[in-house]
């Protein structure tokens, strides 16, 4: 069976700079994704467009099936050496990871990748290799389900240098941290924005350099199916209701009418939650057989809130996104960041008849416009997105 690649990232801007002078590029392909972390020399502008410039000819020379050595010559011989330094103006780390577990990881002067398995640092054979008289480390291995791979560039290895320590954090007390927090958090996203705190706390909030962490979690495939709004058509809800409880994994329903629908067809009581965690969202209900079941365009235009959060480097304003409420909203966003690889929507395209009367039939608009954001941001995660409209 193929095992899913959970992949995220988040950075860190050099202080007083615009632009962040780290890049990273995730192709997603049929049998396996591509990733792409670089780092320009020094911060700012020249920075970003140099590693950028790498991320970019890297991942697609890679997704058109260049090798790694056609890759990297290509890389040399574009981008061109500080007169001062007399080093590259780049640096970079290449991964291609199968969807059965295969890997092959390329380094260039980038900080060593980390493997946290079963709660311990494994060590991987690695080889060197000239390629146009730049020195680049090769890796090939095999990952297992529950596996960590972690790619940094040098400003998490360096954090703190200047502030709160004095040398910096160094590779082993990463490798020390990632060992004692990765296994506990279920999804790669979880994982590497941990890491990113902890880089900006030793910052002080100020990073002395630019700051990415990349994070790859070996994960089965997880599938959430969720429910929202009742079919055009009434005539469709049995069929429905037997497509969506005939798939595997987590069953979420969005909409009062919609659970009413899932009751009937169903033939199981529909009990309505009294308790408010949330001023701002309505009471949750239970169905049997569903994980969780919600009020409607409130709740997801509160989910779409959250996600957007969360997906906001933590050092922007406004960033804070609490996974561990018990309200309705709260409990779908951290069902769909953590229980979920793949993700079903099951859409009806029914205007509520509640509405009508009131000159608010805008409310199907409301709702689908939401759908399409909330799968957008399950998108960009890299999940596997299906949207079956009724």
């Amino acid at each position: 069976m193929d095992l899913f690649i959970d992949v995220a990232y988040d950075s860190l801007i050099k202080k007083n700079e615009e632009l962040c002078g780290d890049r990273v590029d995730i192709i997603r392909l049929e049998d396996s994704t591509i990733i792409v972390l670089a780092d320009g020399l020094g911060s700012g502008v020249k920075a970003s467009i140099l590693a950028t410039l790498t991320a970019k000819i890297a991942s697609t020379m890679l997704k058109e099936g260049a090798d790694i050595y056609e890759t990297v010559d290509t890389i040399v011989n574009t981008l061109p050496v500080c007169k001062v330094r007399e080093i590259a103006y780049c640096t970079f780390t290449i991964m291609k990871i199968y969807n059965d577990g295969r890997a092959y990881i390329a380094e260039y002067d980038n900080p060593p990748f980390f493997l946290i398995r079963n709660n311990k640092g494994i060590e991987v054979e690695k080889k060197e290799s000239i390629i146009n008289e730049k020195k680049v480390v090769e890796s090939q291995f095999t990952l297992h389900e529950g596996d960590v791979l972690t790619v940094v560039s040098d400003g998490c290895i360096h954090a703190g240098i200047g502030n709160i320590l004095n040398l910096g954090w160094s590779w082993e007390n990463v490798q020390n941290y990632l060992i004692r927090n990765a296994q506990c958090r279920r999804s790669a996203k979880n994982i590497e924005k941990d890491l990113i705190q902890v880089c900006w706390d030793l910052y002080g909030g100020q990073p002395g350099d630019d700051t990415t962490v990349v994070c790859v979690k070996v994960r089965k495939p997880e599938v959430v199916d969720l429910f929202t709004g009742p079919p055009k058509d009434e005539r469709n809800d049995s069929y429905i209701i037997k497509e969506f409880m005939s798939g595997i994994g987590k069953k979420i329903i969005c909409g009062g009418t919609t659970s009413n629908i899932a009751s009937r067809e169903l033939g199981r009581e529909l009990k309505v939650n009294l308790d408010f965690y949330d001023k701002d969202v309505p009471p949750t209900a239970t169905i049997e057989g569903i994980d969780l079941v919600t009020e409607g365009v409130l709740t997801l235009s509160k989910a779409v809130e959250k996600l957007s959060n969360y997906e906001t480097n933590f050092a922007a304003q406004n960033s804070y996104c609490d996974l561990e409420g018990k309200d309705g909203a709260s409990r779908l966003v951290k069902m769909l960041i953590e229980d979920c690889t793949h993700f079903n929507l099951w859409v009806g395209k029914a205007i509520n008849p509640a509405h009508q009367n009131l000159d608010f039939d805008v409310d199907l608009s409301i709702k689908l416009e939401l759908v399409e954001q909330i799968a957008g941001y399950m998108k960009k995660s890299g999940k596997h997105v299906n949207i079956n409209y009724i």
